[in-house]
């Protein structure tokens, strides 16, 4: 048997790490904008322009965010140059209300398709589901890299922090219109799902074996806090209610909960986490 050359081996080194590519994904709650928190000196207008940095500094290709309104989403759009936003109030489906926005890179992706739906018996139109106090809604993509023409799907959601059954069944529905919309394709799993990783509802996003947690999947963790600290920097946990959930389709490198702060304040009263990883 013929032995490589040691510039045949170069190729096919170089020639697998030009279709590796990386993804740097996260999912963030930002916090809805209140007078209280304003009050408090937690007040939006301080927390978003170190939001941002934290999205600009660790290069962020596409994450999905909770919480948002309108104005909150335009304010971060207006300070990220190259990011647009996909997602609709979850009071109307048009503007009002908080937003389970998806941000992306306009220059590496294009969406060839996008939607919204509630998290309820009924999922066309705002309504509240089960034994939630809020309505619920997930807003989803199709993205294709432009650069590769790797194409996966990106679902984002924020679960009821109420309904323990409204939990689990969204847990269930989601799963569902993965399975109904993606199928076999690679799929990104993110939000703040109000549970952390002993509960119920978390088990069932992985009962199935489709989806996998980044945390589990990556040889490199910074993870020293959960990912709720309530405006609190000394607060201390283990338990992380927001996640990243992957197809086997990706590869994940590493995983981190990012604790940074400004001026002995956190920029929300959640951690954002942070998943990078090849396909």
């Amino acid at each position: 048997m013929k032995k490589l050359s040691y510039t045949t081996i170069a190729l096919l080194f170089f020639t697998v790490a030009a279709y590796s590519q990386q993804l740097n994904i996260a999912t963030y709650n930002l916090r809805y904008e209140n007078k209280d928190d304003s009050l408090n000196g937690n007040g939006w207008g301080y927390r978003y322009p170190v939001i941002c940095k934290i999205i600009q500094f660790n290069d962020l290709d596409i994450f999905g965010t909770q919480e948002g309104k309108q104005h909150m989403l335009e304010n971060m759009v207006d300070s990220l140059p190259g990011y647009k936003f996909i997602g609709v109030g979850r009071d109307d489906g048009k503007t009002a209300g908080e937003h389970s926005a998806i941000f992306y890179k306009t220059t590496r992706f294009k969406i060839l398709k996008q939607g919204n739906f509630w998290l309820s018996t009924i999922t066309d139109r705002p309504n509240k589901g089960w034994d939630a106090v809020l309505p619920r809604i997930c807003t989803w993509a199709q993205f294709e890299d432009i650069k590769t023409g790797f194409k996966f799907y990106f679902f984002n959601l924020h679960m009821d922090h109420i309904g323990v059954v409204a939990r689990k069944e969204s847990a269930h529905l989601v799963l569902q219109k993965i399975k109904e919309m993606a199928g076999n394709s690679a799929t990104i799993f993110t939000g703040d799902f109000n549970v952390d990783q002993y509960n119920e509802s978390y088990k069932e996003v992985l009962s199935t074996g489709v989806l996998q947690d980044c945390y589990n999947l990556a040889p490199i963790k910074l993870a020293t806090n959960g990912s709720f600290n309530d405006f609190n920097l000394n607060t201390k946990t283990d338990s992380r209610i927001d996640h990243i959930f992957v197809t086997k389709q990706f590869n994940v490198k590493r995983y981190a909960i990012l604790t940074n702060s400004y001026n002995g304040r956190v920029p929300s009263d959640h951690y954002p986490v942070v998943a990078i990883m090849n396909y």
